[in-house]
């Protein structure tokens, strides 16, 4: 009787510490985001910048400072408003690029948002980053496909910003705006 007292009170003692142990799928979301981080993606979670709101995971794919991309969002079609101009099949332009991509971009583009998964829901480019807003659903090798499309895609959008890049300021301009 006392054994069965003592494992009893053992078992409540440990119960705690299975319950904060991490489920097999929080463990493959925390090994994609640790594979995601080595590779360069910046893993972060956000506001979704669809209309229901609440968090999502945000992979950035940077672009270089002196090579801005242009700015577009593109929404999955499941979450998105007839309103919306369509772009491909499944996908609307929530914001389109001012100055149309070139047709190699454009293609990789397409690509790209007809390989990613379902879960897939925003792809959004800024002056900054190029960003997958999406649910996780895939393993590290699963996602090793899609991460080296984006990285190309990535590669392409870089300089072809909407704005203009902003002009070095000569010594005389730099002091005639300090003497400002």
């Amino acid at each position: 009787m006392v054994w069965l007292i003592i494992l009893l009170v053992m078992g409540l003692m440990l119960s705690p510490m299975m319950w904060l142990r991490p489920s097999p799928q929080q463990q493959r979301m925390g090994q994609l985001r640790e594979a995601a981080r080595q590779s360069g993606i910046g893993v972060k979670l956000g506001d979704s910048p669809l209309h229901e709101g609440g968090q999502m995971v945000s992979y950035r794919w940077a672009y270089p400072s002196e090579y801005p991309g242009p700015r577009f969002v593109l929404v999955r079609e499941a979450v998105a408003s007839d309103a919306l101009k369509a772009f491909m099949d499944g996908w609307r332009w929530r914001i389109e690029p001012i100055r149309p991509l070139p047709s190699e971009a454009k293609e990789r583009l397409v690509t790209v948002l007809a390989e990613l998964p379902a879960d897939a829901k925003v792809v959004e480019s800024s002056r900054e980053a190029l960003t997958l807003w999406w649910e996780e659903s895939l393993g590290v090798d699963a996602f090793a496909r899609h991460r080296d499309n984006i990285l190309n895609l990535n590669q392409q959008l870089a300089g072809r910003s909407d704005e203009p890049a902003p002009r070095k300021l000569g010594f005389r301009e730099m002091r005639d705006q300090a003497r400002r």
